[in-house]
């Protein structure tokens, strides 16, 4: 073995299984092996997360255009975030163009000390003006040709998209075909309209739970739908977004149900004033919100969000799954999320109390944040 190799050596997750052993990285970046080796000791390690839904973080916003997407890359890694889809904000057309034409770079290479930005999350603007959230003012309806444009200048992996306004439904199913995960969200539809949504290929939904219309037992809504219906589901394990409980529940009815921070500029700052797209946001408390108070966002991180499923009650695996694997098999990426011979060595390194410890993204060591 050459020097060029690395050796990271504990208590290693693969697949569902423990391993104690050693992880060997090849210089390629990639996973050499796995071996099992009684009596080695070292910290736990879990796949590197991969993160569906970031805003921004590190003091920058994806819709400022520029370096900004490196530098919540980089901000994220810090946190054992290795890979992650640089999500926009909904804005004026032309805005969404030049904001896509500098992310389609972004997602060319990955840069040293950051995760890998494997695409772009178009959130809006293509949402029901009903349930903006925090999306600015600028929803409109999805025309064919425009999308397709938008995929032009850079790989759209995901589109939340409200399926009960007129032609959306084809919309869903006609990107879809190209490869495209359509997800339900920022919408006032009913539970039929969600199920619609769903037979016409959309796979997922925005946040559960926010920003769409909620379960009563005579009017389901689109909650009712992704419960009764969803294989996968994205939803914002801060602990302010959704209840514990209401977290339990959709781990009980969503087999696939992954977790992402939906995080902002705020992310990893100190509280005061961020942007959002064209909003400005307040970071206080732990949580991140406009001027009336609406939750805005988050400033999550997917280490806390480690702890914090563990706190309420999922075992490590589980919770190690939630935030690596799944969103991999979400997107159809069979090269990252778990650790095994031949994937991408992104690795988080984490101690007893699930402290950060070391972070590997494509077998570069980076520091992780601490405080």
């Amino acid at each position: 073995m050459t020097e060029a190799y690395r050796q990271h050596h504990g208590r290693i997750l693969c697949g569902d299984a423990w391993i104690t052993g050693t992880l060997t990285v090849a210089p390629d970046g990639r996973i050499a092996a796995i071996e099992e080796r009684a009596g080695t000791t070292g910290a736990t390690l879990l796949p590197g997360f991969i993160d569906l839904h970031v805003h921004g973080g590190g003091g920058a916003d994806i819709m400022q255009g520029g370096d900004a997407a490196t530098r919540i890359a980089a901000a994220h890694a810090r946190h054992g975030t290795t890979s992650l889809l640089a999500t926009t904000m909904t804005a004026p057309m032309a805005e969404l163009e030049a904001v896509l034409a500098g992310l389609g770079h972004a997602c060319g290479a990955r840069q040293p000390g950051a995760a890998r930005v494997l695409g772009v999350h178009l959130e809006g603007p293509f949402i029901n003006q009903e349930k903006l959230g925090a999306q600015p003012d600028h929803a409109c309806v999805a025309v064919l040709a425009s999308l397709r444009r938008l995929r032009g200048l850079a790989p759209i992996r995901v589109i939340t998209i409200a399926p009960e306004i007129a032609g959306h439904l084809d919309i869903i199913r006609a990107l879809s075909e190209d490869g495209v995960r359509m997800q339900i969200g920022h919408t006032s539809g009913s539970y039929d309209d969600g199920v619609a949504g769903l037979r016409h290929g959309a796979t997922s939904f925005a946040h559960l739970f926010n920003a769409m219309t909620g379960l009563h037992h005579r009017q389901p809504g689109i909650v009712g739908a992704a419960l009764a219906h969803a294989r996968y589901a994205e939803i914002i394990p801060d602990l302010l977004h959704v209840h514990p409980g209401a977290l339990l529940t959709a781990l009980r009815a969503i087999p696939q149900l992954y977790c992402v921070t939906d995080s902002t500029s705020a992310t990893g700052m100190a509280d005061g004033d961020y942007r959002l797209g064209s909003h400005t946001v307040h970071k206080c408390l732990g949580g991140v919100r406009l001027a009336d108070g609406t939750l805005a966002g988050s400033c999550l991180t997917m280490d806390q969000a480690l702890r914090n499923l563990v706190a309420v009650g999922l075992d490590l695996a589980d919770a190690s799954h939630r935030l690596s694997a799944y969103p991999a098999d979400y997107l159809g990426v069979t090269d990252r999320g778990r650790l095994q011979a031949g994937a991408w060595a992104d690795i988080v390194i984490v101690d007893e109390q699930l402290t950060l410890q070391g972070v590997v993204a494509e077998g570069e060591r980076i520091a992780p944040a601490h405080g």
